[in-house]
């Protein structure tokens, strides 16, 4: 009897480390999306219009309202541009390398974190699938093994566990890894698409720069903070 519950809790834990790590993964895939669906434009053409109007601002010399009309934009572009004005005091490589990696950080990393616990659920399914067919085979045998009148019905509930378990994590798998190649394709256009916007942005805003240097501060807190951490001890 104690056998025999000892079976069942293992068999159910099984079902429930299969629900866990679905919803895990469904919930990854779901904030990588919605944050991708929130960081590029929905066209390109749309991209092109609020890029016009950022070049119109800084061929004019607009700094400031060039960032005013990027703030509050969740959108990659807007946010890298409003933070390269704000640091446009580091000069051009400088302010473009930090907004770049802050992109990277703050963007593709998260991207890229949650991608990795989705393939960790892809690999890991199917692993548990088969940790209850092995259970539910040893099972089956410890029900031949007690006695020589076997119940049908009582092995083929061990057998059925071992069966299920493998088809639910297949059917975990299976679909994350369709949904993972889908993400992984948005990923890439988006990525293409924002480098297109920033080679477009990065010309008029050295334009810019180079053209209205003497109305924008040559050094500032930020200037003096990167210098001294560049600075050898």
């Amino acid at each position: 009897m104690l056998l025999a519950s000892l079976w069942e809790i293992i068999s159910n834990a099984t079902y429930l480390a299969l629900a866990a790590v679905a919803l895990w993964g469904l919930y990854c895939i779901a904030v990588v999306w919605t944050r991708v669906n929130q960081k590029r434009f929905k066209t390109e053409e749309e991209q092109d219009v609020f890029i016009d109007d950022i070049e119109q601002m800084l061929d004019a010399g607009d700094f400031e309202g060039t960032a005013e009309y990027c703030e509050g934009d969740p959108r990659a572009i807007p946010q890298i541009v409003e933070m390269a004005i704000h640091h446009r005091d580091l000069g051009y490589k400088k302010s473009r390398q930090f907004v770049m990696d802050r992109f990277q950080r703050d963007v593709m990393n998260d991207i890229e974190y949650r991608l990795s616990w989705v393939s960790t659920v892809i690999k890991s399914a199917p692993m548990i699938g088969l940790f209850g067919t092995v259970f539910g085979m040893m099972g089956a045998f410890e029900t031949l093994a007690s006695s020589t009148d076997v119940n049908p019905s009582s092995l083929a509930d061990d057998i059925n566990v071992a069966l299920r378990t493998t088809a639910c994590g297949l059917a975990i798998a299976i679909p994350l890894m369709i949904l993972v190649a889908n993400v992984n394709i948005r990923i890439a256009k988006m990525e293409d698409l924002v480098g297109a916007g920033l080679a477009r942005f990065m010309v008029a805003y050295r334009g810019a720069l180079a053209t209205f240097s003497s109305s924008a501060p040559s050094a500032g807190p930020a200037a003096e903070a990167m210098a001294v951490q560049s600075r050898p001890e």
